[in-house]
């Protein structure tokens, strides 16, 4: 089955879980208590929006890092949405380049990436996996590559928040659109304004 032919089959599954808020995704969870949605969208500014000190990360490779974690987790909505997000802050900084590599982070692939993002995306993966797998070589090799220390941190940090997100995702069976395009204004919405924005509608976050 093709990832066009699951995310479609995805979108048309149920929640499993009673008394859930009737949004999609990770809203579902985020609803389900005022205390909770700010602490987990407070969470998100914090991996992939605030300011990390000593990071070189920008706002858009650390979303392609939730994206990595999400697509190796099989978390539609979480790698869809977050892929839109990445798309929406390289639009806004005219890198449409790069924008191109968010197909290989679908596929589990890092082709086309600098050495530093294929080594954090290493590092990120191996956290998503099996985080005791994670070596001081993978360290190593980030920082060799030009990494900071930072970077590291927010790789591990990415991988190991977004895999709760994903399991609150799918452990809810939480609704999923059936096309990418779904997640194109939230994402404008939250490359402008970060994640505690209230969204003005849009079916992502």
């Amino acid at each position: 089955m093709s990832r066009e032919e699951e995310r479609r089959r995805r979108a048309e599954e149920a929640p499993i879980v009673g008394g859930l808020p009737d949004v999609p995704g990770i809203g579902a969870a985020m609803r389900l208590t005022p205390a909770l949605g700010q602490h987990l969208r407070g969470l998100a500014d914090a991996l992939l929006v605030d300011d990390f000190p000593g990071a070189s990360l920008d706002r858009a490779e650390r979303e392609m890092l939730a994206t990595a974690v999400s697509a190796a987790n099989d978390c539609f909505f979480c790698m869809d949405s977050h892929a839109a997000h990445a798309g929406a802050l390289l639009e806004r900084s005219g890198d449409t380049g790069r924008a191109l590599l968010l197909d290989e982070l679908h596929a589990g692939s890092s082709n086309g990436f600098d050495a530093k993002m294929q080594a954090l995306l290493h590092v990120a993966r191996t956290v998503r996996r099996a985080p005791r797998e994670l070596t001081s070589a993978d360290v190593a090799e980030a920082r060799s590559a030009g990494a900071s220390d930072a970077d590291v941190q927010l790789a591990v940090l990415i991988a190991a928040a977004f895999s709760m997100y994903n399991r609150m995702v799918d452990g809810f069976r939480a609704r999923t659109a059936p096309t990418v395009d779904a997640y194109r204004a939230r994402a404008e919405e939250i490359a402008a304004n970060g994640y505690a924005a209230p969204s003005t509608g849009a079916p992502a976050r």
